[in-house]
């Protein structure tokens, strides 16, 4: 098969290196890519829907995979469809359950899918109103904002302070939700759907503040780990049947079957799991590790997926664990420092994968060139080998301003069922 992969990002890099191992694949277009796929690299842009269908009218590929939530919300899956090619992400239709978050909140609510109570606001002054009175309450812009679109916040100033700076995010934060707190452990669960069977990759759970200990602002995430011990087998299934089946068939009566990856973030809490949010494409840093577990050629899931052809069945993952830990520039979750060069990746050994996400060249030397710069990612037969054997390859990785953290997966090993 002739597979494009659209995208640039450490999740984009994971998901070429899985794809790469599958003996069903004849060639591999990363697009844009980045220095970590290079050697498959096309250029393109991918906001830029007329550029990536000409790309797409040349190479004709068997299968198009579209990484980032942006062009698909956008409508890219559709005009690659329109064009005849078999596409892996969902409709702009189906992809607003990422894209507007008060979308998916009523789609939730259709479908009977347990989810935090929450108010949706048009007027930041209302809003703020309503804030203050709740005190503790988490804040969400409804539209795309990279990760940043939501704030836990307590107490009523900071509840106050949370709606106006996501309302001056711009269209994200033009329509606002503030939704209960739930206290508990967070998960996210990916399922690979066709429309309306669909298949669970193993849960992963996802660092998302800055700091050790859940400091600091929300981030895209700083690292992740899987299989999750918070979230048991019988618990997966059970997220299958009440969570990911019910929000399918709710999005296929309404005539948009979302095909593609369904990510459900996961509140674990008392009284049972609680959807904080959903997303339209696969996670990231959850990706990186996720390919580490799966013991399966994925090329032929995504390929059936795009086609409606899915046959629901238990995926095959390695025993232990895996565990990625994302190396940030300098100023990030801010206005990350870019040019910085990046030493020591001959280094890290064998054992240890790192995925490029925020890299670029310069002649012959590797630069940063985003926030998240590097995932660098180990598999182990424990979590606690896992662990061990991703941080000595973090210890191996330099360049200027770098910052991580330090305890990726740290609170799960001291977890008692």
């Amino acid at each position: 098969m002739r597979v494009l992969l659209l995208g640039s990002g450490a999740r984009e890099h994971a998901l070429a290196w899985k794809l790469a191992q599958s003996p069903n694949l004849k060639w591999l277009c990363s697009a844009p890519g980045n220095p970590g796929t290079e050697g498959h690299n096309m250029p393109v842009t991918l906001n830029d829907a007329d550029q990536v269908q000409r790309l797409a009218g040349e190479i004709e590929p068997d299968l198009i995979v579209v990484g980032p939530e942006a062009p698909l919300v956008a409508g890219l899956a559709d005009q690659l469809m329109g064009m005849g090619f078999p596409v892996f992400g969902p409709t702009a239709a189906a992809a607003r359950i990422e894209g507007s978050k008060a979308f998916a909140k009523e789609v939730m609510q259709q479908a009977g899918v347990p989810t935090a109570e929450a108010r949706v606001f048009d007027s930041v002054e209302e809003a703020v109103s309503h804030a203050r009175s709740l005190g503790n309450v988490v804040v969400k812009a409804d539209g795309l904002a990279a990760g940043k679109g939501v704030v836990v916040a307590k107490g009523a100033d900071e509840a106050e302070a949370a709606v106006r700076s996501l309302a001056a995010l711009g269209p994200a934060g033009k329509r606002l939700l503030l939704e209960e707190l739930l206290e508990g452990e967070e998960v996210s669960v990916i399922a690979l759907c066709d429309g309306e069977r669909y298949v669970l990759l193993p849960p992963a759970q996802d660092h998302k503040r800055v700091g050790d200990g859940d400091t600091g602002p929300n981030t895209g995430g700083m690292g992740a780990y899987s299989p999750v011990p918070f979230l048991d087998e019988a618990a997966l299934r059970w997220t299958g049947e009440h969570v990911i089946g019910p929000t399918l068939s709710e999005l296929s009566r309404r005539g948009t079957p979302f095909r593609g990856a369904l990510y459900a973030g996961l509140m674990l809490t008392r009284g049972g799991p609680r959807v904080l949010e959903f997303n339209c494409r696969f996670g990231d840093p959850e990706t990186q590790v996720l390919v580490l577990q799966l013991e399966e050629d994925l090329l032929p899931l995504l390929d059936e997926c795009a086609r409606g052809r899915l046959e629901p069945r238990p995926l095959r993952f390695r025993p232990g664990a895996s565990v990625g830990v994302v190396l940030a520039a300098a100023g990030y979750p801010g206005a990350p420092r870019t040019g910085d060069p990046i030493e020591g990746l001959e280094e890290v050994g064998p054992k240890v994968r790192v995925f490029h996400g925020g890299t670029r060249r310069e002649g012959v030397r590797l630069v940063t060139a985003g926030g998240r710069v590097l995932t660098v990612c180990a598999s182990g037969q424990s979590l606690a080998a896992a662990r061990e054997r991703a941080y000595s390859g973090v210890a191996r990785i330099r360049f200027p301003g770098s910052h991580h953290r330090r305890d990726i997966g740290a609170r799960a090993l001291g977890y008692r069922p």
